[in-house]
């Protein structure tokens, strides 16, 4: 019998099997963090892209939860200026998986399957992260984005969205006031290239919701970390990466169902949870 969304929710809302091991990405030359089970061949991988002024160590948890869970997660620690270039931004999260797929990753030889990668990214890394599965370079090859409170760039990620075609999932904030969702995780969500694609919007969330700790930046930018939001965007990022790039159901029913920390829009809604 399929576990009911809830008790996905509740699942993978807390660490995985795995134990885990984190290493630095400017070894192998591009500066960044990496997090990787301690142990596995043939893994899946993601790349994150930081917010606006966010340093990589702001998603520390989060990416030690995919970890956690199988998933190899690595974020680049560049561009992080005030005047950052999107463009080259999206072009660092797609070497970062060159290097996981193409590095040694600890001492007893953990592999990643390089038909199984994905990006994802808050804020201006959210849409630089569109940018990078948009791009028509034949490697790596993107197969599934995932957003939170994901901002416009320059090229538009909104424009960009029309090339991706493979699943999407886009988190927006509720009371973001610096990336509305409107004009920008919305307005990719409608955008997008393919079919699978969802937007939910986290309840009482803002901007700076999925941040952990606290950094000199919420002096000029609206929000602080907020437990809720980085509570269902691990448990969601989770289930759409393991879905889509593991090719299991078991996570599934939490992605169809609606959730109150995670709205669907109305027409999409099938199930409470």
């Amino acid at each position: 019998m399929a576990a009911k969304p809830k008790q996905i929710l509740d699942e993978l809302s807390h660490p995985g099997p795995h134990e885990v091991l984190h290493g630095n990405l400017a070894l192998v030359g591009l500066p960044g963090v990496v997090f990787t089970p301690s142990a596995g061949l043939n893994l899946p991988a993601i790349a994150f892209g930081h917010g606006w002024l966010q340093p990589p160590t702001r998603y520390r948890e989060l990416l030690r939860h995919l970890a956690s869970w199988g998933i190899v997660a690595a974020a680049p620690a560049t561009q992080s200026g005030p005047l950052p270039s999107h463009r080259l931004f999206a072009s660092d999260l797609r070497t970062s998986l060159d290097i996981v797929t193409g590095v040694r990753l600890g001492a007893d030889g953990i592999s990643v399957d390089p038909g199984k990668l994905g990006v994802a990214g808050h804020s201006i890394g959210g849409g630089a992260a569109v940018l990078a599965a948009a791009d028509k370079a034949d490697r790596p090859k993107i197969r599934a984005v995932a957003t939170i409170a994901a901002a416009q760039t320059m090229p538009p990620a909104t424009e960009a969205a029309r090339d991706v075609h493979v699943p999407g999932l886009h988190l927006a904030a509720e009371e973001d006031l610096v990336a509305p969702a409107l004009g920008n995780s919305e307005a990719m969500t409608h955008a997008w290239g393919d079919e699978d694609v969802q937007f939910r919007t986290i309840g009482k969330s803002t901007h700076l919701g999925v941040t952990e700790g606290k950094h000199w930046s919420q002096l000029v930018l609206h929000g602080k970390p907020h437990h809720r939001t980085q509570r269902v965007t691990r448990a969601l990022f989770t289930a759409f990466f393991l879905t889509h790039l593991t090719r299991t159901d078991a996570y599934r029913p939490l992605l169809e169902a609606d959730l109150k920390a995670a709205t669907l829009p109305p027409a999409e809604k099938h199930a409470d949870v």
